[in-house]
This record gives structure tokens, sequence and C-alpha cells, in this order.
């Protein structure tokens, strides 16, 4: 197929918006890589819960091709994947990238339930303060305005970042969809946030929850997009349904005084 026709298939295709909202530190990126090629790029030492900055200057790309997906590298466009290192590429099953761009976009075509759909994530990236600990929203309330679809996602071994998922709530709007993630459940160990503490704050949100791990679940990484993207679709749908409504009471209403109005002026006989 010609790379137009490729365009003006995707032309087609419906088209959701996802931002990946957390605290720095969550696994944000490696939920989100996780999720496009099934592969986990690591971002901390999940047995010692240290992370581990060992990638610097240059682009994904040049670090995908060791690994044995490199064939998806082109399509999913890595080369928009900026990253660091300052030591050599390690072995590929031990591969441990850090993602530090302020925004990372990535477009990838998926299947939510037979149907085709163009599914752009936002990886953000929030800003610490100056002289202060606290973690600005500023890039997350960006996101926000952006999104069709928010995936909410904090450690379960750091309680700061399940306070900042908390915080977040005053800046979403009610009728954003949204899905709750507690990620790192591999490191249970470390735990700081529990499971109920999630499920509260799931039905404060009134969103679907998910404990997971981006290191070592691949199914439920998948199905936590999955369903906020089936939400996002349910609610566009919505949303376009209502619209023809009221364009159809607006027209019927039109029409009904137009006939009154040409009544009121035909001949009496």
């Amino acid at each position: 197929m010609t790379t137009r026709g490729i365009r003006r298939k995707k032309s087609y295709l419906a088209e959701i918006k996802v931002a990946v909202i957390g605290a720095p530190c969550v696994g944000k990126s490696a939920l989100t890589v996780r999720f496009l090629t099934k592969r986990y790029i690591g971002e901390y030492d999940h047995q010692a819960g240290n992370y581990r900055p060992t990638l610097t200057h240059t682009h994904l790309w040049k670090i995908i091709k060791f690994l044995p997906f490199f064939s998806l590298a082109s399509y999913l466009r890595f080369p928009y994947f900026p990253i660091r290192w300052d030591a050599p590429v390690p072995d590929c099953d031990a591969c441990a990238v850090v993602l530090d761009a302020a925004e990372n976009r990535h477009k990838y075509e998926i299947m939510v339930d037979g149907e085709a759909v163009l599914c752009e994530i936002w990886d953000t990236c929030p800003k610490i303060e100056e002289n202060t600990e606290a973690v600005s929203l500023t890039a997350g309330s960006e996101a926000v305005q952006w999104a069709d679809g928010l995936l909410l996602v904090y450690s379960i071994t750091d309680r700061d970042s399940f306070n900042y998922i908390r915080k977040a709530k005053e800046e979403l709007a009610g009728d954003t969809p949204v899905a709750l993630v507690g990620n790192k459940v591999d490191m249970v160990h470390l735990r700081q946030v529990s499971t109920d503490e999630g499920d509260i704050l799931a039905k404060d949100f009134e969103c679907k929850f998910f404990e997971i791990s981006a290191a070592e679940h691949v199914y439920q990484v998948a199905e936590a997009f999955l369903e906020l993207c089936r939400e996002v679709l349910t609610s566009k749908r919505k949303s376009k349904q209502s619209f023809i409504d009221k364009i159809d009471r607006m027209l019927s209403g039109s029409r009904t005084y137009n006939r009154g109005k040409s009544d009121s002026i035909s001949p009496k006989e």
C-alpha cells in the first residue's frame, strides 16, 4: 500500500488522545513502552528499589536497534523518544532506559474490541519547582486540556506520588474519562500505599482501578490502557449522539414554527 493510501486509511480511523499523568519516577514511560511494544524498558531495579540512570544523550532508536523488536522502531517512530546515556549500551535483556523529555507523544494504531483506533499517547513529565520539593501540576494541566482520557499513575512504593494523584483531582474536569493505575506491585516489599487506598481513590474518581507492574505484566498493562480507550470511545459516542439529538430538536422546532407561521398567513375560506 502506498504512503498516500496509508494516510487515507488512517484518516478514517477514530482518534483517541490519552495523557499519562503522574509524579516523576512512577513508571509512566515504562508503562507506555510496555503497552506499545509488549517489551519492558526498565526505569528501576525492582529488586532493590533503586533507580538506575544508565543511559543518556541520543534517541531511543539507537537503543532499540539492539533489541529484539527493532523491526518495530520505524513503525512506532521511536526517534521521538529521547533519552540520555552515560555508559555503554548494556545487554538487551538488562537494558535500562530513563526517558527525560518534557513532552513525549506517540501515535499508534490499536484494536479496541475489534475496532481500529488511532491512539496518541502523551507521556507527561511534571516539573519540580525550584527551592521546593513540591511537584508542579503545570505540565499535567496542559495535558488535561489536550487529552480525551487520562491514565493516572502512582507508585505503590511512593506515598507522595499517591498524594500527587489525589491532588490532581482538583484540576480534572468531571466528564473526562479516567483510569487509575498503581504501578510497581512487583516491589510489594516496599509498599507504602495499600490496595484499599487505591480502591477508595478510584471510587472518588468514579473510574476503574488497576494495580500492576510494568516490569512483569503485559496483559494487565494493555488492559488498563484499553479500558480507558473504551471509556473514551463511549464518551465520544454519547457526546456525538447528544449533539445529533440537539440538532434534530432544533430542526424539528424550526419546522414546527415554520408550519405554524405558514398556517397563520394562509387565506381563510
